[in-house]
């Protein structure tokens, strides 16, 4: 990359709305259309990328991070591509290029680097992509190596992930003999502990549907909360009990965070009556309508809302609509759990 080019994250990083940059931002769009009529176009892939989870948020550089990163950029397997991070960046601690995870080759740094070749490694020197943060990179390797890209089958493709990190193998990715075998180890290495199944929990202590109010799903969090203890908001279906627990299972992690102030729920499940009645949303998370679909939204007393929304959208890998404004963060789960951010 020559000395004197300009990023556009740098453009945008320090746009400060005065004429001369704007003046200045006119022309260069007006350039690129005159290149690429339609490249401003919503469907496009890079707006797609760019406005897929409302805010971008902050993901850490660790394990968790990366897979709610990949989660959120579409990876079909999500593990592979925190088992990449893990094995080609030494856990985010060795980097290509700024925040190239992944040693993605292209306009940025030269750097030296092994590669297998004619059986043997030897080093050479390449170009590596500089990224503006994690995402970027992960967004940047799943678009081109996880979904189709131009005449490329991305290995979001393969029916398993052991298959897709053998895909990436035979398409080129590494070069290194072992590649396969030390993501899969990874993967297998890392693999989060299935939660305890409710069958084996005795019925005394399981969360169902006919338990009474007062009935602790998670320490510190009551059924009747979930329910704003009314009969009408009662649960239906085990399934519903279940998605709710794992909700109040991350919601005892916020309360600890934030040193055990009371978690206060002020929307738990709202069946479509309810939700009616008070003008949800038609396909609303608060109406636990599908395995592994629901709500909560909540607030800490004594803790600001922003501090606790600031949290929840760095740690919780699925929906979270940013309610501190109205005094409440809603956390939620969808169908498929990919990572969503919203507005109110």
């Amino acid at each position: 990359m020559t000395q004197n080019r300009l990023r556009l994250h740098d453009l945008f990083r320090y746009y400060k709305e005065l004429p001369h940059q704007t003046a200045a931002i006119t022309e260069l769009e007006e350039a690129i259309l005159k290149k690429s009529p339609a490249i401003f176009n919503r469907d496009q892939e890079w707006f797609k990328t760019w406005s897929q989870s409302g805010k971008q948020g902050d993901f850490p550089n660790t394990w968790d991070g990366v897979v709610a990163a990949a989660t959120a950029a579409g990876a079909k397997f999500p593990e592979l591509v925190a088992a990449q991070w893990a094995c080609e960046s030494g856990w985010g601690k060795y980097v290509s290029g700024t925040h190239n995870y992944f040693g993605q080759k292209g306009s940025g740094s030269g750097k030296s680097t092994q590669e297998f070749v004619n059986n043997q490694w030897i080093t050479i020197t390449a170009d590596f992509i500089n990224f503006p943060d994690l995402l970027s990179s992960v967004t940047y390797l799943v678009n081109h190596w996880y979904k189709d890209y131009k005449n490329y089958k991305g290995c979001n493709n393969a029916a398993t992930r052991d298959d897709a990190a053998r895909w990436l193998k035979k398409e080129g990715y590494a070069t290194d003999p072992a590649y396969v075998e030390k993501l899969i180890r990874l993967m297998n290495d890392n693999a989060k502990k299935k939660p305890v199944d409710q069958k084996e929990v005795p019925d005394s202590v399981k969360f169902t549907p006919d338990k009474p109010w007062g009935f602790k799903v998670t320490p510190n969090i009551t059924y009747g909360e979930l329910t704003l203890n009314e009969e009408e908001r009662r649960f239906t279906r085990q399934q519903q009990c279940d998605t709710a627990l794992e909700l109040c299972k991350y919601l005892e992690k916020v309360r600890a965070h934030f040193g055990g102030k009371p978690i206060v729920i002020t929307s738990g499940h709202r069946p479509p009556a309810v939700n009616s009645r008070i003008g949800g949303a038609k396909n609303s998370e608060h109406l636990y309508n599908m395995d592994g679909v629901g709500a909560v939204d909540f607030y800490i007393a004594g803790v600001d809302i922003y501090r606790v929304q600031e949290y929840c959208d760095t740690t919780w890998a699925y929906s979270l609509g940013y309610g501190a404004p109205k005094g409440f963060v809603h956390l939620g789960m969808r169908l498929g759990k990919p990572r969503i951010r919203w507005d109110y």
